[in-house]
C-alpha cells in the first residue's frame, strides 16, 4: 500500500456524488444505496490499510505530503493543491469516512421509499468528500473550499424535504448564519497571506513566530477572525442558533453533521493552527471562554426541550463547548479525543433516536413516548449505552475523554473554565437522563395519543415530510441493515476510549501548573457531580414527574424555564436586531431604487434616439437650413 494513494479517499465519495447527482434518479434504490454506500465504504476501507501503514511505517518527518497539481501563479500567489497526512488528518480521515460509512448504512434502510433516495446519497457523498478535503488540505485557501462545500452540502441535505417550507426555512437559516462564520474567517485568510506571504498550514505555522511577537495586534486579530469561522462552522456562541433548526433534515444527516462532518470543522480549524492561537493569549483565552459558555447555556436549554433530537441537537452544542474549552487551555489532544469519542456516541444516539421516531409513527415529543425499553429493547440500550458515554460515566468512551479535558483544565490553572465544565457535566447528566427516563420508562403515553407501532422498522415514509404515506419496509422487519451499524457504534461508544490518537508529533501537551493539585478527589469529582445529576434526573422525572410540571407553571420559574426554553433568546434577538430591519429595508425598497436610476439610462439614449431620428426626414430644406445655422454658428466661434 502506497500513500500515493491518498488522493482516493476524498475521490472515491466525489465520483460517487457526480455519479448519483448525474442519473437523476433514474437509477433504481438498490443502485443508489450500493453507489452511495459503497463509495463511503471504499474510502474508509483505503483510510484504513493508510492508516495501518502509517502507523507502522511511518512517513520520513511523521507526515507525509501529495502535491496534485499548482492551482495558479499569479504575482508570488502559487497555491498548491495538495494533501498532508500526519497523526491529525488521519484522525480526522478514520472519524470522518469510519463513522460516516455506518451513518450512511444506517440511511440505506431509514430513507427506503423515498422519492429523493438517489438526491439524498448524492448529497450526502458531497457532504463526506467536502468534509475530506477539508481535513487533507495543505493549504488554508483548499481548507477554505472544502468549508464552503460543507456548508452547501449541509444546505441541501437540512432542507431535503424542500416540499415544507419549514425546511427550507431551517436550511436558509444555516447557510447564512455559517456565512457570517465564514466571511470572517475568509477576512482573516486574507490577512495572514498579507503579511506573511502564503497559506500554506505549514509555512504559515513556520513564519507567523517570525514575523508576528508574542501578543501581536495583528496576530490576534487574524487568530479571532479564524475564531469567528470555527464558532458558525461549530456552532459556538454567538453563531449557534442554526444548529437546533437544523432537525429539519433526515436523522441520519443529523448524525452526519452531529458526529463526523460539519460541527467538528471549527475544532480542527484551532487544532490545526493552533500556534496562531498560542501566540495570540488573548485568542487562544476566548475560544476557552466561547466554549465554556456555550456547554453551560445550551445545558440549560436541552433541558427544557421536548423534542428528542433537539435534546441531541444542544448536547452536540455543549460537547462542543467542551473540546473548544479544551483547546482554549492547551489541551489540544484531549479536545481531538473528544471529538473521536463524541462522533461514536453521537451517532449512535441520533441514529437510534431514528429507530425511536420510526417505531412512534415520525412522534419526536418525548412525552408522548414512555416504556419503550418492553418494545424496542435493542434501542434502548443502545440510547443507554450512548447516554452513559455522553455523561461520561465509567467504562464508557466518553469517560476518558470528558474526564480528560476537565483534568487538564484544572492543572492548567484554568480554574473558572474548570468549574464551568464541571457544571455543564451535572447539566448533562440531568437533561440526558430525562430523556432516557420519559422516554423508556413510565406510562405508555402513546397508546392513547399516537397509536405508534411498536416496531422500530415498520414505517419509513412520512407524509409531512417525505411526501409519501407511511409504507411498510420493503426487506422485511428482522432487516439488519440498521442493526449493525447500531451494533458497532455500541461497540465504540464502550472501547473507543482505549484507542490511542497518534497527535504526540502534531499536537503539544498542555502546558500542567501543578502535577500534583488537589489529588485523587479532584479526579474523581466530575464522576460524583454526574452521579449527583443522574439522581436528580430520576428523582425529578421518573420518581416524583409531578415536581418537574409545578415548577413548570411556577410564577417565577415558568418565565425562567421558557428563556431557558428559548435559548436565552437569541433568534429573538438576532430577528429584532437584523432580520426586521432587513425586511423593512426590503418593503421601503420594493421598487428598486438602483434599478429604477439604472433603467432611466437606457431610456435616455431611447428619447435622444427618437429626437435625431426625428431630424432624418429627407426634406433638403431642412439640411440646408442646419447647415447654414452649423457654418454661422462655427464663423461666431472662431471669431471669438
Amino acid at each position: 500500500m502506497s500513500f500515493n494513494l491518498l488522493f482516493l479517499v476524498f475521490l472515491f465519495p466525489l465520483l460517487g456524488f457526480l455519479t448519483l447527482a448525474f442519473s437523476r434518479g433514474r437509477i433504481s434504490e438498490n443502485a443508489a444505496a450500493v453507489i452511495g454506500v459503497g463509495s463511503i465504504g471504499l474510502s474508509a476501507a483505503l483510510t484504513a490499510l493508510l492508516g495501518f501503514q502509517f502507523l507502522t511505517h511511518p512517513p520520513e518527518g511523521g507526515a507525509y505530503t501529495q502535491l496534485l497539481w499548482t492551482w495558479m501563479n499569479v504575482g508570488g500567489f502559487a497555491p498548491q493543491f495538495s494533501l498532508r497526512l500526519d497523526g491529525l488528518s488521519l484522525v480526522m480521515m478514520s472519524v470522518i469516512t469510519g463513522v460516516g460509512f455506518f451513518i450512511h448504512l444506517f440511511a440505506s434502510w431509514y430513507m427506503r421509499g423515498d422519492e429523493g433516495f438517489a438526491r439524498f446519497f448524492s448529497y450526502m457523498n458531497l457532504f463526506i468528500a467536502s468534509m475530506l478535503f477539508l481535513v487533507l488540505g495543505d493549504n488554508l485557501l483548499f481548507l477554505y473550499f472544502g468549508w464552503e462545500g460543507v456548508g452547501v452540502a449541509s444546505y441541501l441535505l437540512i432542507g431535503f424535504w424542500y416540499k415544507d417550507p419549514a425546511n427550507g426555512l431551517a436550511a436558509r437559516k444555516a447557510f447564512v448564519v455559517t456565512r457570517v462564520g465564514d466571511t470572517f474567517m475568509a477576512i482573516g485568510l486574507f490577512i495572514l497571506f498579507h503579511e506573511l506571504g502564503t497559506l500554506n498550514i505549514q509555512d504559515v505555522m513556520a513564519r507567523a513566530a517570525v514575523v508576528w511577537p508574542q501578543g501581536s495586534t495583528t496576530l490576534t486579530i487574524a487568530a479571532l477572525l479564524l475564531l469567528g469561522g470555527a464558532v458558525g462552522k461549530s456552532a459556538q456562541l454567538p453563531l449557534q442558533t442554526w444548529l437546533p433548526d437544523a432537525m429539519a433534515g433526515p436523522t441520519p444527516v443529523s448524525a452526519l453533521i452531529h458526529a463526523a462532518t460539519m460541527v467538528t470543522a471549527g475544532v480542527y480549524l484551532i487544532a490545526r493552527t493552533h500556534v496562531l492561537f498560542e501566540l495570540s493569549p488573548f485568542a487562544l483565552q476566548c475560544v476557552g471562554v466561547v466554549g465554556a459558555v456555550t456547554l453551560v447555556m445550551a445545558g440549560f436549554t436541552a433541558l427544557m426541550q421536548t423534542d428528542i433530537k433537539k435534546i441531541l441537537a444542544y448536547s452536540t452544542m455543549s460537547q462542543i463547548g467542551y473540546m473548544f474549552l479544551a483547546l482554549g487551555v492547551g489541551a489540544y489532544q484531549p479536545a481531538i479525543f473528544h471529538l473521536m469519542t463524541h462522533a461514536f456516541f453521537k451517532a449512535l444516539l441520533f441514529l437510534s433516536s431514528g429507530s425511536v421516531i420510526l417505531a412512534m409513527h415520525h412522534e419526536q415529543d418525548i412525552f408522548k413516548m414512555g416504556n419503550l425499553r418492553k418494545h424496542i429493547p435493542l434501542v434502548f440500550w443502545c440510547m443507554l449505552i450512548g447516554t452513559m458515554a455522553l455523561t461520561a460515566l465509567p467504562f464508557t468512551s466518553g469517560f476518558f475523554s470528558k474526564d480528560e479535558i476537565l483534568h487538564e483544565a484544572y492543572l492548567t490553572g484554568h480554574t473558572d473554565l474548570w468549574l464551568a465544565g464541571l457544571f455543564g457535566a451535572f447539566l448533562t447528566a440531568v437533561y440526558s437522563f430525562r430523556l432516557i427516563f420519559i422516554t423508556f420508562f413510565g406510562p405508555e403515553r402513546w397508546r392513547k395519543e399516537s397509536h405508534a407501532h411498536h416496531d422500530a422498522h415498520d414505517a419509513h415514509a412520512d407524509e409531512a415530510h417525505h411526501g409519501l404515506a407511511a409504507n411498510e419496509n420493503p426487506h422485511g422487519a428482522k432487516t439488519l441493515d440498521h442493526h449493525i451499524p447500531l451494533l458497532v457504534l455500541l461497540a465504540l461508544a464502550i472501547f473507543g476510549g482505549f484507542i490511542h490518537l497518534p497527535l504526540d508529533g502534531v499536537l503539544p501537551h498542555a502546558v500542567i501548573a501543578d502535577h500534583h493539585k488537589g489529588g485523587a478527589f479532584i479526579e474523581y469529582l466530575p464522576l460524583i457531580v454526574t452521579l449527583m445529576g443522574i439522581a436528580l434526573s430520576w428523582y425529578l422525572f421518573l420518581k416524583n414527574p409531578a415536581l418537574p410540571e409545578r415548577l413548570k407553571n411556577g410564577a417565577v420559574t415558568k418565565y425562567i424555564g421558557k428563556f431557558w426554553q428559548s435559548a436565552f433568546g437569541f433568534d429573538w434577538l438576532y430577528d429584532k436586531l437584523f432580520v426586521q430591519p432587513f425586511l423593512w429595508l426590503v418593503h421601503i425598497n420594493r421598487n428598486d431604487i438602483v434599478d429604477v436610476v439604472i433603467t432611466k439610462i437606457p431610456n435616455a439614449f431611447h428619447s435622444a434616439h427618437g429626437f435625431f431620428a426625428a431630424t432624418q426626414n429627407g426634406r433638403m430644406r431642412n439640411y440646408a437650413f442646419a447647415m447654414g445655422v452649423g457654418a454661422c454658428l462655427v464663423i461666431v466661434v472662431v471669431l471669438l
